[in-house]
């Protein structure tokens, strides 16, 4: 590509459709540990509250779901879900018996369609006939056909069974119960159910889930939807307890109305006056939902707490109302809401919970035992679950991550690994993170690691990966980590110019061949017999390297960001040299010197283009200085920093005009340069050095004759002289020749 940049107008939108949860579209990227290493070792992030849900629900509500349309509870007796029970009918019955229940349902009499449904087999004909007597009102007709249906032989009624049982429910709560909107089922109700219907109500729900897990069919996801009921109907009754574990229930059966219930009871909970509250703090599942909605930050909005929160959480710590089988997650809140006295005294309690080694770990460091942190560390990484998933979370800078609790605690003893000199182990556990922490594996393979080091570690660890299909670069798919750190330390060993290792560690064969060529022509740059060759390869290595820089000597992170293509310069800790280790000893200063020694050089954004820059400016040195290809390699080479480095583009200039001749283009120098004519440097280059010695000797010119005419008087005297020297020997020979 002829300009690394072009994909900038595109990463913007790329990131906010493929790697940020919906938000204002922006730049934004994901959590560095390596940061704000203090901050991160210190900080105890936010909880999913979907997945601290999940642990209040029972032991054995975890049936297989049937669900296949989310219906919550239907609205009312007036507004069934009416397009998903047509829906159903339409797909499930043959098109006469659909026809015709739809016209019985149309009718306001349900004796007439109980007569008109003769056709239909019975548990059609009795639950059409009650759906037309339950929407008029008539709830003793309506449950008299309900009844009926359910007193049928089990193989006359696989159809409609749940139905009826799940409307033989509605009877008695709706009576009770006004009419709601169509969101999920609302945390504060009306009136509370009489406790007769109450009861009659929970049997029926009861039911529904017995006959779907009997295998009754249940298209609607009706024994999800009992789950909710019958919590609504306990809430009433004032048993929190009960009905937040069956919302539990239904949310880990996949009913996100569970979800949504339980949100709104925890708020209700939190804004409850004190004395109420406190009576039913001493339940486990309602200390445990609020316990959840703090850890969780469920009810905070941009990033405020909310004031009662404080208050609440201290009402969780007393003595005489904490649960010890929640101790773990209290001790969570404790260390959170910075009472760390009272975490260490719950995590006494908390047994071998992920979270409670995590914690010993943040309090070990807290009291600077470094090693028994490391080893809480390790501990808490071998007892979270590789699986577990706390969902998408943001900092207060805005960063996200994707918070697995497994994945940050080796992050985290990934620091104190660095910060000991353990350098390898430290990358081992970032990169076993893969996508999540990949900007700080990067960073210390790229900077910490030395070359050798991450080349044993890739050889022995890291087999590339398929190639990247090209429908999955059309949908913006990440490249796999594998082939990133591969092409990393292609780079690396470019850069290093140990070409002919370089090659195999690029992904595509198009990267692999520009690799092969990028280290041919710096070979042939520096071997080759003749000074116009050397400077042709020269330069074909300056067009390599500042058309595809990026790809071939780029740095994944500072000063070039690979990883967005280029496209945004990150803030961060590792453009400048490191001075004196901070107050908090991070980095080490073996680490910081180790980042110093392998930092970019220069250490500039585009750092390649300056390395372009600098070939070309290396290959006009071995061409004539009044040659076409001079001024163009300088013109080249002043075009790639103009925009960049002014200061820079201008000293290529400066030595174009104390040395090149004038050519056409000069007046737009650094701006729609042509490419160097090698061939004509070349053939006339015997004629170039005449020209350009005699254009040294036009000034001296006088001078230069003068000392001739007088090296030509000297020369003639001393060959007179000389001549008048022979003279006498001459005549003696003569002589001796005449006696002869």
């Amino acid at each position: 590509m002829l300009n690394p940049d072009w994909r900038r107008p595109l990463l913007g939108l790329s990131l906010c459709l493929a790697l940020l949860p919906a938000q204002a579209c922006g730049p934004e990227f994901p959590l560095r540990l390596l940061n704000d290493r203090a901050q991160s070792l210190s900080e105890l992030p936010e909880s999913n509250f979907a997945f601290e849900l999940s642990r209040i629900a029972p032991a054995n509500s975890a049936a297989p779901s049937v669900l296949k349309v989310d219906v919550g509870y239907w609205a009312d007796r007036f507004h069934d879900n009416l397009e998903v029970r047509e829906h159903t009918e339409q797909s499930q019955l043959p098109a006469a018996q659909a026809q015709l229940i739809a016209q019985l349902r149309q009718l306001t009499d349900a004796r007439q369609a109980y007569q008109q449904g003769a056709a239909l087999p019975a548990e059609l004909r009795l639950y059409s006939a009650g759906a037309v007597a339950f929407a008029q009102g008539e709830d003793a007709l309506a449950a008299e056909y309900f009844q009926r249906l359910l007193a049928l032989p089990a193989a006359e009624r696989p159809l409609r069974s749940t139905w009826a049982a799940y409307s033989l429910a509605r009877l008695h709560t709706y009576a009770s119960f006004p009419a709601q909107s169509d969101y999920a089922e609302p945390a504060v109700e009306a009136a509370p159910l009489a406790p007769e219907a109450a009861a009659i109500a929970r049997t029926n729900l009861q039911r529904v889930r017995e006959l779907a897990d009997a295998g009754f069919d249940d298209p609607l996801g009706l024994r999800l939807a009992s789950l909710g009921e019958q919590a609504r109907i306990d809430k009433s009754q004032g048993h929190w307890a009960s009905a937040i574990e069956l919302y539990a229930s239904q949310l880990q059966q996949g009913s996100m109305s569970g979800y949504s219930s339980l949100k709104m009871l925890a708020g209700e909970l939190a804004r409850m006056p004190e004395p109420q509250l406190l009576a039913l703090l001493r339940e486990l599942p309602v200390q445990q939902l609020l316990t959840a909605y703090l850890l969780s930050h469920a009810g905070w909005s941009y990033d405020e707490q909310p004031v009662n929160e404080q208050r609440l959480a201290l009402l969780l710590q007393r003595s005489d109302i904490a649960n010890l089988a929640n101790a773990d997650r209290l001790a969570a809140l404790s260390y959170q809401t910075g009472h760390y006295d009272s975490a260490a005294n719950f995590l006494k309690q908390a047994g071998d919970s992920g979270l409670a080694w995590w914690l010993r770990a943040k309090l070990a460091l807290r009291s600077g035992d470094q090693a028994a942190a490391s080893a809480a560390y390790a501990k808490a990484a071998h007892a979270f679950p590789q699986e577990e998933d706390w969902g998408s979370r943001r900092n207060a800078d805005g960063d996200y991550e994707q918070l697995k609790p497994r994945c940050r605690v080796e992050g985290e003893s990934a620091l104190l690994a660095l910060n000991s000199g353990d350098y390898l182990e430290a990358f081992t556990q970032l990169y076993r993170s893969g996508e999540i922490y990949w900007l700080d594996s990067a960073v210390v393979a790229e900077r910490v690691l030395s070359l050798d080091e991450l080349k044993a570690y890739v050889d022995a660890e890291v087999a590339a990966p398929p190639p990247v299909t090209q429908e999955e670069l059309d949908n913006y798919q990440p490249r796999p980590v594998a082939a990133r750190l591969r092409e990393l330390l292609g780079r690396r060993l470019l850069r290093a110019e140990r070409y002919n290792e370089a090659t195999a560690y690029f992904d595509s064969p198009a990267l692999q061949q520009a690799a092969r060529d990028y280290g041919a022509a710096r070979s042939a740059g520096a071997d080759s017999w003749f000074a116009s060759d050397r400077a042709q390869a020269l330069y074909a290595a300056a067009v390599l390297a500042r058309r595809q820089g990026m790809q071939l000597l780029g740095y994944e992170m500072s000063p070039d960001f690979a990883f967005v293509d280029g496209g945004y310069s990150l803030d961060n800790n590792y453009y400048e040299p490191f001075g004196p280790p901070p107050a908090a000893n991070f980095p080490s200063a073996a680490e910081a010197r180790r980042q110093d020694a392998s930092q970019a050089q220069p250490n500039q954004r585009f750092h390649y283009r300056y390395i372009a820059a600098d070939l070309a400016g290396q290959a006009a040195e071995r061409l004539p200085a009044r040659s076409q290809a001079f001024a163009a390699s300088l013109c080249n080479a002043s075009s790639w920093l103009i925009d960049t480095d002014y200061a820079g583009a201008r000293r290529y200039y400066r030595r174009y005009t104390e040395n090149g001749a004038l050519v056409p283009w000069a007046a737009h120098f650094a701006r729609n340069c042509p490419e160097p004519d090698f061939a004509s440097a070349r053939e006339h280059l015997w004629q170039y050095r005449a020209n350009a010695l005699r254009e040294a000797l036009t000034d001296y010119r006088w001078p230069l004759t003068a000392l001739l005419l007088l090296s030509a008087t000297l020369a003639g005297g001393l060959y007179r002289r000389r001549q008048l020297k022979l003279k006498p020997v001459a005549r003696l020979g003569e002589n001796v020749a005449s006696e002869g």
